[in-house]
């Protein structure tokens, strides 16, 4: 394990650990963490996995490891890593099994205590039109030639069918479709596993909540993004359920015999990867892009039957129930993008797994209403707990490739969580303080606990 003595401070939120800890490491470890969050890092193998992912080739300028890192498979959750493309490596464990999981909030005119009468109905509507659960079946039933349609389009096929307003789409990282997507990359069995599942939020740390806008620190922004004191939000987060999984699955596989064709040498096999330009990297690419319109096309799904549990619940009752997006983000993603590396414009493929994207000021690929301000960058907190939403900005993208944390973090797996956890405790705690809960399973519930986790503000005061 790695000693806190043997990392360098660089800055008063920013460690580093020198290329010099192990000889096979390419390029440095920067951390952003207070000393307590460092702590937190240092009791599991989190940095020890951001140091083998240094050692991957055609890495450029640093490891990124973000305040709520936790252990995942290969590499860190709160990681990012960018290789240089061509000449650099793919690897599924830098994106993770849940391919494009992400956050997205949607803002409403409606003050709290016009619905607080009709909240508890509200989230028993939310919790039937949305399904959650490890099986959990939608109600859009799709044929083999639509699911294929999906994994090329990802949101347009939802505006295309009904499910999307144009407004979303504007409002959604890379406008909810990635090209260069080919459903012939994805497994049989990944498809099998996506056709009954799509507009369903899946298990685990997913969830759908409605929130209470308490505090506003940038009036402009907020102006921008239709969010108010005292006034509704909703907040969606998910991924591309069975699909994105079985096709992380299928590529760890595979890609281990690229590993040896190509000479690659591994200080841990979960480190799997293939040359960017290799076949291998690139159907792992272009799968990956798949699963990740999947996953774009099943938040704007259950963005819809969130609309419709609004209606359903509050039409004729309150003067105004709709919802609007904010923005969608994702944050286990492979990009290709272009970044300034020792002060030229480099293309990369970035990895950022529990990573979420910050672009700053000024980038094209925004709305015009935010264009000006930076992306929104959406820092769900753990249950009765707060959720953020930031700006990218300049500093992002000059030290951390555009990127910023994805929430809260682990401190106890889920195992641990519930030995020391009971659900049904748990849920009449936050019952008792007037939050609603709905869940299929107590056990789960236990394991998403807010004791679980880091403290959110803690991780957004450093990445701040």
């Amino acid at each position: 394990m790695i000693q806190k003595q043997e990392i360098k401070r660089i800055g008063d939120v920013v460690w580093e650990i020198p290329t010099s800890y192990r000889d096979d490491m390419r390029v440095p470890v920067r951390i952003f963490a207070d000393d307590r969050l460092l702590e937190a890092a240092l009791g599991d193998k989190s940095l020890i996995q951001a140091v083998n992912a240094s050692t991957l080739p055609g890495l450029v300028s640093h490891v990124v490891v973000m305040p709520d890192v936790h252990q995942g498979y290969g590499f860190p959750i709160g990681g990012v890593a960018a290789t240089k493309l061509p000449g650099g490596v793919i690897s599924p464990g830098g994106i993770g099994y849940d391919i494009n999981c992400g956050v997205r909030p949607l803002s409403t005119r409606l003050p709290h205590e016009m619905a607080e009468p009709y909240l508890k109905d509200l989230t028993a509507s939310l919790y039937v039109n949305c399904p959650s659960g490890v099986g959990g079946k939608g109600s859009v039933r799709l044929n083999s030639q639509q699911l294929d349609a999906v994994l090329r389009l990802g949101s347009e096929w939802a505006l295309k069918n009904g499910f999307a307003k144009k407004e979303d789409l504007d409002c959604t990282e890379e406008g909810g479709r990635l090209s260069g997507a080919d459903p012939s990359t994805v497994s049989k069995r990944a498809k099998e596993r996506g056709l009954p599942q799509l507009g369903t939020l899946g298990a685990g740390n997913h969830f759908i909540e409605i929130d209470l806008v308490e505090e506003i620190y940038h009036p402009d922004a907020a102006e921008a993004m239709g969010l108010q004191v005292g006034y509704l939000a909703l907040q969606i987060h998910c991924g591309s359920r069975g699909l994105g999984h079985q096709v992380c699955s299928d590529y760890v596989r595979e890609l281990q015999g690229a590993v040896q064709r190509y000479g690659i040498h591994l200080p841990d096999r979960e480190l799997v990867c293939a040359p960017l330009d290799s076949p291998e990297g690139k159907r792992y690419l272009s799968a990956m892009w798949c699963a990740a319109n999947y996953a774009f096309c099943n938040r704007q799904v259950l963005t819809s039957h969130a609309r419709r549990s609004f209606e359903q619940v509050l039409a004729g009752k309150v003067r105004d129930w709709e919802l609007f997006q904010v923005y969608d983000i994702a944050h286990n993603m492979g990009k290709i993008e272009k970044h300034k590396i020792n002060g030229k414009m480099v293309e990369v493929c970035l990895h950022r797994k529990g990573a979420t994207r910050a672009f700053g000021p000024g980038f094209e690929g925004l709305p015009p209403q935010y264009r000006d301000l930076g992306q929104p960058v959406l820092v769900p907190g753990s249950m009765g707990t707060a959720s953020w939403v930031l700006l990218g900005t300049e500093t992002s993208m000059s030290q951390s490739f555009g990127s910023s944390c994805h929430g809260a973090g682990r401190v106890l797996s889920r195992k641990g969580a519930k030995k020391i956890i009971r659900g049904d405790a748990l849920k009449r705690q936050l019952e008792s303080r007037g939050i609603h809960v709905f869940t299929g399973s107590l056990p789960g519930l236990a394991e998403e606990a807010p004791e679980a986790y880091k403290d959110v503000d803690a991780v957004v005061e450093v990445v701040s």
